[in-house]
């Protein structure tokens, strides 16, 4: 599976990064191109464990750890509208430099620091993940939401 600790992989998702501007069109969705690269960046500040997310209810919690090997088992991407905790939703708006600027140094952080680096916190959803999990995961979500925006 494709991960951030790839190398080849990181260096893809750079890329795309960069060539996403603030006029970048959503395909789906609600957020603008700004209050995507500040939901993204929040999620790999999870992975990072610079920031704590909070339980999701028990019954989610549950139905996260039923979807948990579906997410893992290969390389399908996110579904389009995958719900959101709403830690990560990210309502105001943003500056399209300072927050790609920062989504990109915290991608970089996480995959330089690798499996030593990554947190130890639950997930909201999956509960307890392995480094190799979120680095997985952190890759599907920044490919979901670099093609909802054409990138």
């Amino acid at each position: 599976m494709k991960s951030l600790f790839d190398a080849t992989a990181v260096n893809q998702v750079q890329a795309r990064l960069s060539t996403l501007t603030a006029q970048s069109e959503r395909r789906w969705g609600k957020m603008t191109a700004p209050q995507m690269l500040a939901h993204c960046a929040v999620s790999m500040q999870w992975a990072l464990g610079e920031v704590v997310p909070d339980k999701a209810p028990l019954p989610v919690r549950l139905i996260g750890r039923l979807v948990k090997p579906l997410v893992f088992r290969n390389d399908d991407p996110m579904k389009k509208n995958s719900p959101t905790a709403k830690s990560l939703v990210i309502a105001d708006d943003r500056d399209f430099g300072a927050e790609r600027e920062r989504l990109s140094g915290l991608i970089a952080k996480f995959a330089a620091g690798g499996a030593a680096r990554c947190t130890t916190n639950p997930h909201s959803f999956f509960g307890k993940m392995t480094p190799e999990q979120w680095a997985s995961l952190m890759y599907k979500h920044l490919d979901h939401h670099f093609r909802q925006f054409g990138v």
